[in-house]
């Protein structure tokens, strides 16, 4: 009862309009939330989803979904969202998945993916989200590191999974197609099973969420979320957004990343709001707007490459009246996009910060709205005790001074924190020292207290809101017989943050050439998923190196960026990804 009701105090700050009271209640909430023992069990699904929304408005829609390639649309309310939740988890548990097993994810935004969630945190299985993009390479690691009890893939992507099965050794119990495939179950068998389903008896502490997240120094490592660090600490993200029970959200994210548990799940279910989800394969700004305006969205969360798309059109052509709130994160935006979108829709674009390890801890919240500073991404959460530190690890308390972003320990540890990095122990002694987790981003704050985003702190690439590891594109560029040596890092780009460029040092015998230079391009399409695939190849004759022979990524990450201030053309053996017409087909990434 104690958590139902923090639950409903949040529902109760974002709906008072008075906006310096809706910050004391939010702040006087989360001291409260931030101090206070936690039952030792929590199931949100039975306690939250069911126990309050279910109870409370149980035929109030909980998710309007809708194919905006074919017009296809479904709804369900949270009663029917509960019941398709508990007919997926009896399916699970009729074929052998119990309590603390997995269960990956390889699905687009189709309502199938709401119902397999719910599933998992109900029976209390892990679930691991996989993007649809993944490679057959990507998955062997994946399975190599944590096979699969249970699989939910679309058609699309079973082909991918099979092959990957088949190279691992690995042995599900159960696979679950959204269409149809040999040796697959059709999804659309679980419709014979009971809409309900008794709840697991979940720790607080146990792990429910496994995400596959972008490392510096080698392959994706594994991010463990809890049964309170997901569904409690996004009580954090539902008030930065200001979400209200029975209005619209929408959240343009995909399924396989941590903004999507985010901001299409958490945020949006915690508070008893509708959630609209939009299924498509290619963004289509203008088409994406009109159901956005068709579904009366009233808070709307995009990443900045989208905003930079809608600002382009003509936005009078469109009916935003039911919109109260805009929301972005991934990088600053440029002013420019920002005064467009307020022009026309009456909101301005409030940046926050966040990570996978974690919920919403840094942006701008609604009581913010007409002081904002354009580029700063805000203040920090009431839930998360951030502050700064220099290189050796004293708190930055100087206004300008730049620091690593890190969360303070000691006083309380955030409930939206992650339990751990799973089965990589070196890597949790790298990110929590000294009573402080180190978010591995910098930053610093200005005399009244507003926050300014300066980078990362280790080599990992921000592109197209997708983070990068180096490790992997070199990887498997190096694979290929003429590359000796390869270097990877970000290059500034006005549309997608960064471009992931490549650094290649040549095997004896080999020439820099066009024609090489597509053949990697090429090479790294069959390994890579497409997020990855580097934009730009310049051959070089060395790379910058520490005296113990590591690659000085900064120097070069250094170098683009003061090539790219001062115009500089590009290098001769230096050769971009969208010139090589051959690769057109592969250009709508």
């Amino acid at each position: 009862m104690a958590l139902e009701n923090i639950y409903k105090e949040v529902m109760e700050v974002n709906t008072t309009d008075d906006m310096t009271k809706r910050r004391e209640k939010a702040k006087a909430l989360f001291e409260k939330l931030n101090h206070m023992e936690l039952p030792s069990h929590f199931n949100w699904a039975e306690e939250i989803l069911e126990g309050l929304h279910v109870k409370e408005r149980g035929d109030q829609p909980a998710l309007q979904w809708a194919d905006i390639t074919n017009g296809e649309q479904r709804t369900y309310t949270y009663r029917q969202l509960a019941e398709e939740g508990n007919r997926c988890l009896n399916f699970l548990r009729k074929h052998g998945i119990e309590q603390g097993q997995n269960m990956y994810m390889m699905i687009p935004i189709v309502p199938e993916t709401w119902f397999a969630t719910l599933a998992c945190l109900k029976g209390g299985l892990i679930n691991v989200p996989t993007a649809t993009s993944m490679t057959v390479r990507e998955l062997q690691f994946r399975f190599e590191n944590y096979a699969p009890d249970s699989i939910v893939a679309e058609e699309t992507a079973a082909a991918a999974i099979d092959e990957a099965l088949a190279e691992t050794g690995a042995q599900p119990k159960i696979k679950i197609v959204l269409g149809k495939r040999d040796g697959w179950i059709s999804y659309s068998e679980l419709a014979n099973e009971s809409g309900s389903a008794e709840g697991a008896k979940i720790k607080k502490d146990d792990v429910l969420i496994c995400f596959f997240t972008s490392g510096t120094t080698g392959l994706a490592k594994q991010v463990g979320q809890s049964a309170t660090s997901y569904p409690i600490g996004h009580l954090s993200s539902a008030v930065f957004i200001g979400i209200r029970p029975g209005e619209v959200h929408h959240n343009l994210s995909a399924p396989g990343w941590a903004k999507w548990a985010w901001s299409s799940f958490f945020a949006p279910l915690n508070v008893g709001a509708i959630v609209a989800g939009f299924h498509f394969t290619a963004l289509d700004p203008k088409t994406y707007l009109d159901y956005v305006s068709k579904f009366k969205v009233s808070t709307f969360c995009a990443p900045p490459t989208a905003w930079r798309a809608f600002v382009g059109l003509d936005l009078g052509q469109f009916d935003f009246s039911h919109l109260r709130s805009s929301v972005s994160a991934g990088e600053p935006l440029n002013p420019e996009v920002i005064q467009q979108w307020k022009k026309y829709t009456g909101t301005e674009i409030r940046d926050f910060y966040g990570q996978t390890e974690s919920t919403a801890m840094i942006g701008n919240s609604p009581w913010m709205e007409g002081r904002m500073r354009l580029g700063s991404f805000g203040e920090p959460s009431f839930m998360h005790d951030i502050t700064l530190a220099d290189d050796e690890g004293n708190e930055i308390t100087k206004p300008e001074e730049v620091g690593h972003i890190v969360v303070r320990l000691d006083r309380w540890r955030a409930i939206g924190l992650f339990t751990e990095y799973i089965g990589n122990p070196e890597k949790m002694k790298e990110v929590f020292v000294n009573n402080f987790y180190y978010t591995g981003d910098r930053a610093y704050f200005d005399e009244d207290g507003y926050w300014w985003f300066v980078g990362r702190a280790d080599d990992v690439i921000k592109s197209s809101d997708f983070r990068v590891g180096p490790f992997e594109v070199e990887s498997a560029l190096i694979e290929h017989p003429a590359v000796a040596e390869a270097a990877v890092v970000g290059s500034p780009d006005p549309n997608r943050y960064q471009l992931v460029k490549a650094f290649v040092i040549l095997s004896p015998g080999y020439e820099p050439t066009r024609d090489l230079a597509l053949e990697l391009f090429q090479h790294t399409i069959g390994i890579l998923a497409k997020f990855k695939i580097p934009r730009i190849i310049e051959f070089a004759t060395e790379v910058p190196k520490t005296i113990s022979g590591k690659i000085r990524r900064i120097e070069l990450r250094e170098g683009e960026i003061i090539k790219k201030n001062k115009g500089e053309e590009k290098a001769k053996n230096e050769y971009y990804y969208h010139e090589f017409p051959e690769l057109s087909s592969k250009k709508k990434d």
